[in-house]
C-alpha cells in the first residue's frame, strides 16, 4: 500500500463524519467552521488510481454565471 493511502482514507473518513455531525441537531457551527477547512487542507495527495490518467479537476463545463 502507498505511504499516504492510510492518511488519505483517514482524513476522508473524518470529513465524512464531520459532515454527518453538521447535520445533527445542536451541532456546534464554530467547531465545524474551524475543523472542516483544516481537515480539507490536510488531505495528502490522493493515492494512485483514485482518478483516471490525465484527470484535471479544473476541466469541465462552464457553470452559469462563470466567465468562459
Amino acid at each position: 500500500m502507498c505511504p499516504n493511502c492510510d492518511d488519505f482514507a483517514r482524513t476522508v473518513l473524518l470529513l465524512g463524519q464531520l459532515a454527518l455531525y453538521a447535520d445533527t441537531l445542536g451541532a456546534d457551527d464554530d467547531f465545524i467552521e474551524a475543523v472542516g477547512p483544516s481537515l480539507a487542507a490536510s488531505l495528502p495527495e490522493p493515492p494512485p488510481g483514485t482518478f483516471p490518467p490525465g484527470y484535471n479537476p479544473t476541466d469541465g463545463p462552464d457553470y452559469p454565471g462563470e466567465l468562459s
